[in-house]
Protein backbone atom coordinates (compact mmCIF):
# COMPACT_ATOMS: atom_id res chain seq x y z
CA UNK A 1 0.00 0.00 0.00
CA UNK A 2 1.55 3.12 -1.16
CA UNK A 3 -0.31 5.49 1.04
CA UNK A 4 -3.57 5.77 3.46
CA UNK A 5 -5.88 8.12 3.81
CA UNK A 6 -7.80 9.10 7.34
CA UNK A 7 -10.41 10.50 5.65
CA UNK A 8 -11.64 6.85 3.56
CA UNK A 9 -14.65 5.20 5.34
CA UNK A 10 -13.99 1.63 6.51
CA UNK A 11 -17.84 0.70 5.95
CA UNK A 12 -17.12 -0.84 2.30
CA UNK A 13 -20.87 -0.01 1.39
CA UNK A 14 -20.48 3.13 2.48
CA UNK A 15 -16.43 3.34 0.46
CA UNK A 16 -15.89 4.74 -2.31
CA UNK A 17 -15.09 3.45 -6.27
CA UNK A 18 -11.62 2.71 -7.04
CA UNK A 19 -10.01 4.42 -10.34
CA UNK A 20 -6.98 1.72 -11.24
CA UNK A 21 -4.06 2.90 -13.34
CA UNK A 22 -1.78 0.26 -14.84
CA UNK A 23 1.73 2.43 -14.24
CA UNK A 24 4.35 1.44 -16.94
CA UNK A 25 3.45 2.44 -20.64
CA UNK A 26 0.24 4.15 -18.91
CA UNK A 27 1.05 6.53 -16.31
CA UNK A 28 4.71 6.67 -17.95
CA UNK A 29 6.58 6.54 -21.23
CA UNK A 30 8.14 3.50 -20.65
CA UNK A 31 8.99 0.45 -18.58
CA UNK A 32 9.88 2.41 -15.08
CA UNK A 33 11.63 -1.13 -14.18
CA UNK A 34 13.90 -1.41 -16.45
CA UNK A 35 15.07 2.04 -16.10
CA UNK A 36 15.33 1.78 -12.71
CA UNK A 37 17.77 -0.99 -13.23
CA UNK A 38 20.03 0.06 -16.14
CA UNK A 39 20.26 3.78 -13.76
CA UNK A 40 21.08 1.91 -10.29
CA UNK A 41 23.73 -0.21 -12.49
CA UNK A 42 27.20 0.46 -13.78
CA UNK A 43 27.80 0.14 -17.44
CA UNK A 44 30.24 -2.22 -17.14
CA UNK A 45 27.84 -4.61 -14.95
CA UNK A 46 24.77 -3.81 -16.95
CA UNK A 47 26.06 -5.45 -20.21
CA UNK A 48 27.68 -8.26 -17.59
CA UNK A 49 24.25 -8.73 -16.65
CA UNK A 50 22.65 -8.93 -19.98
CA UNK A 51 25.10 -11.47 -21.45
CA UNK A 52 24.03 -13.75 -18.17
CA UNK A 53 20.34 -12.83 -18.83
CA UNK A 54 20.89 -14.86 -22.49
CA UNK A 55 19.64 -17.84 -21.69
CA UNK A 56 16.88 -16.25 -19.40
CA UNK A 57 15.53 -14.66 -22.58
CA UNK A 58 16.15 -17.92 -25.00
CA UNK A 59 14.09 -19.42 -22.79
CA UNK A 60 11.38 -16.78 -22.67
CA UNK A 61 10.89 -17.20 -26.50
CA UNK A 62 9.40 -20.53 -25.52
CA UNK A 63 7.34 -20.21 -22.56
CA UNK A 64 6.00 -16.67 -22.57
CA UNK A 65 6.00 -16.15 -18.74
CA UNK A 66 7.27 -12.27 -18.19
CA UNK A 67 7.28 -13.00 -14.21
CA UNK A 68 10.43 -15.57 -15.01
CA UNK A 69 12.41 -13.75 -17.30
CA UNK A 70 11.52 -10.89 -14.77
CA UNK A 71 13.08 -12.90 -11.55
CA UNK A 72 15.68 -13.51 -13.47
CA UNK A 73 16.55 -9.84 -14.30
CA UNK A 74 15.50 -8.82 -10.66
CA UNK A 75 18.35 -11.98 -9.19
CA UNK A 76 21.07 -10.64 -11.54
CA UNK A 77 20.94 -6.95 -11.11
CA UNK A 78 19.08 -7.16 -7.61
CA UNK A 79 20.68 -10.30 -5.69
CA UNK A 80 22.05 -9.54 -2.69
CA UNK A 81 21.03 -5.99 -2.14
CA UNK A 82 19.47 -4.75 1.00
CA UNK A 83 16.30 -3.71 1.31
CA UNK A 84 17.37 -0.68 3.16
CA UNK A 85 19.58 0.67 0.00
CA UNK A 86 16.60 -0.30 -2.50
CA UNK A 87 14.35 1.61 -0.81
CA UNK A 88 16.61 4.32 -1.13
CA UNK A 89 17.38 3.83 -4.58
CA UNK A 90 14.34 3.89 -5.24
CA UNK A 91 13.38 7.36 -3.65
CA UNK A 92 16.23 9.19 -5.52
CA UNK A 93 15.07 7.38 -8.72
CA UNK A 94 11.65 8.79 -8.36
CA UNK A 95 12.89 12.18 -7.58
CA UNK A 96 15.50 12.43 -10.23
CA UNK A 97 13.59 10.69 -12.83
CA UNK A 98 9.39 11.06 -12.44
CA UNK A 99 9.45 14.26 -14.95
CA UNK A 100 11.21 12.16 -17.39
CA UNK A 101 8.86 9.06 -17.03
CA UNK A 102 5.78 10.48 -15.68
CA UNK A 103 3.11 11.01 -19.31
CA UNK A 104 1.83 14.88 -18.37
CA UNK A 105 -1.71 14.27 -20.02
CA UNK A 106 -2.10 10.83 -17.79
CA UNK A 107 -0.80 12.93 -14.65
CA UNK A 108 -4.10 15.35 -15.28
CA UNK A 109 -6.50 12.63 -15.88
CA UNK A 110 -4.89 11.89 -12.36
CA UNK A 111 -5.33 14.83 -10.90
CA UNK A 112 -8.92 15.31 -12.00
CA UNK A 113 -9.81 12.37 -10.53
CA UNK A 114 -8.69 13.35 -7.44
CA UNK A 115 -10.92 16.11 -7.19
CA UNK A 116 -13.88 13.02 -7.11
CA UNK A 117 -14.77 11.01 -4.23
CA UNK A 118 -12.74 7.89 -5.86
CA UNK A 119 -10.06 5.83 -3.91
CA UNK A 120 -6.80 6.05 -6.86
CA UNK A 121 -5.34 2.73 -7.09
CA UNK A 122 -2.01 2.02 -8.97
CA UNK A 123 -1.74 -1.83 -10.39
CA UNK A 124 1.37 -2.86 -11.64
CA UNK A 125 4.04 -5.52 -12.63
CA UNK A 126 6.33 -3.69 -11.62
CA UNK A 127 8.16 -4.52 -8.06
CA UNK A 128 5.85 -2.54 -5.45
CA UNK A 129 9.14 -1.39 -3.80
CA UNK A 130 10.52 0.58 -6.72
CA UNK A 131 6.89 1.99 -7.42
CA UNK A 132 6.20 3.17 -4.39
CA UNK A 133 7.87 6.45 -4.27
CA UNK A 134 6.61 7.53 -7.83
CA UNK A 135 3.18 6.50 -6.29
CA UNK A 136 3.77 8.93 -3.12
CA UNK A 137 4.42 11.47 -4.94
CA UNK A 138 1.20 11.30 -6.84
CA UNK A 139 -0.64 10.84 -3.66
CA UNK A 140 -1.90 7.05 -4.62
CA UNK A 141 -4.45 5.32 -1.60
CA UNK A 142 -3.01 2.18 -2.62
CA UNK A 143 -0.39 0.38 -4.63
CA UNK A 144 -0.74 -3.35 -5.83
CA UNK A 145 2.53 -4.50 -7.44
CA UNK A 146 4.45 -7.70 -7.57
CA UNK A 147 6.15 -8.38 -4.05
CA UNK A 148 9.71 -8.95 -4.10
CA UNK A 149 11.29 -11.84 -1.72
CA UNK A 150 14.00 -10.60 1.32
CA UNK A 151 16.15 -13.39 3.02
CA UNK A 152 16.25 -13.78 6.93
CA UNK A 153 19.18 -10.88 6.83
CA UNK A 154 16.65 -8.48 4.67
CA UNK A 155 18.59 -8.60 1.21
CA UNK A 156 16.87 -9.20 -2.56
CA UNK A 157 16.97 -13.03 -3.55
CA UNK A 158 15.54 -12.57 -6.89
CA UNK A 159 12.45 -14.14 -6.24
CA UNK A 160 8.60 -12.98 -5.89
CA UNK A 161 6.45 -12.99 -3.10
CA UNK A 162 3.35 -13.07 -5.50
CA UNK A 163 2.43 -13.87 -8.85
CA UNK A 164 3.59 -11.35 -11.53
CA UNK A 165 1.45 -8.65 -11.37
CA UNK A 166 -0.07 -8.45 -14.66
CA UNK A 167 -3.33 -9.85 -16.84
CA UNK A 168 -6.02 -11.75 -14.32
CA UNK A 169 -3.57 -11.40 -11.49
CA UNK A 170 -4.75 -7.39 -11.51
CA UNK A 171 -8.54 -8.65 -10.80
CA UNK A 172 -7.34 -11.29 -8.28
CA UNK A 173 -5.00 -8.57 -6.29
CA UNK A 174 -7.84 -5.74 -6.58
CA UNK A 175 -10.47 -8.55 -5.05
CA UNK A 176 -7.94 -9.64 -2.67
CA UNK A 177 -7.76 -5.89 -1.47
CA UNK A 178 -11.41 -4.49 -1.63
CA UNK A 179 -13.36 -7.27 -2.16
CA UNK A 180 -15.29 -9.56 -4.35
CA UNK A 181 -18.04 -6.53 -4.76
CA UNK A 182 -15.35 -4.12 -5.46
CA UNK A 183 -16.83 -0.82 -7.80
CA UNK A 184 -14.14 -0.13 -10.14
CA UNK A 185 -15.34 3.51 -11.66
CA UNK A 186 -12.86 3.88 -14.32
CA UNK A 187 -9.38 1.83 -15.14
CA UNK A 188 -6.87 2.99 -17.47
CA UNK A 189 -4.05 0.37 -19.31
CA UNK A 190 -2.38 -0.04 -22.16
CA UNK A 191 -1.11 -3.61 -23.09
CA UNK A 192 -3.32 -7.08 -23.15
CA UNK A 193 -1.43 -6.98 -19.55
CA UNK A 194 -4.19 -5.42 -18.43
CA UNK A 195 -7.39 -6.58 -20.29
CA UNK A 196 -9.22 -7.74 -17.06
CA UNK A 197 -8.80 -5.50 -15.21
CA UNK A 198 -10.40 -2.91 -18.06
CA UNK A 199 -12.95 -5.15 -18.27
CA UNK A 200 -13.87 -4.93 -15.05
CA UNK A 201 -14.40 -1.16 -15.09
CA UNK A 202 -17.29 1.30 -15.77
CA UNK A 203 -15.15 3.31 -17.76
CA UNK A 204 -12.36 1.30 -19.35
CA UNK A 205 -9.54 3.40 -21.49
CA UNK A 206 -7.18 1.85 -23.05
CA UNK A 207 -3.98 3.68 -24.39
CA UNK A 208 -5.91 6.97 -24.22
CA UNK A 209 -2.77 8.86 -22.73
CA UNK A 210 0.33 10.18 -25.70
CA UNK A 211 1.83 12.86 -23.88
CA UNK A 212 5.19 13.23 -23.12
CA UNK A 213 7.35 15.30 -20.93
Amino acid sequence: MAQERDDLPEDPVAAPPLVAFDFDGTLTVRDSYTAFLKWRTPQAAWIAGGLKLIPAAVAYLFHRDRGRIKAAATKVFLGGTPRERLEADARKFAELYSRRLLRPDAVLAWKRWQRERVRLVIVTASPDLVVAPFARGLGAHDLLGTQLVFDERDRVTGAFASPNNRGAEKVIRLKAAFGDALRVRAAYGDTGGDTEMLAIAEEPYYRVFTGRP
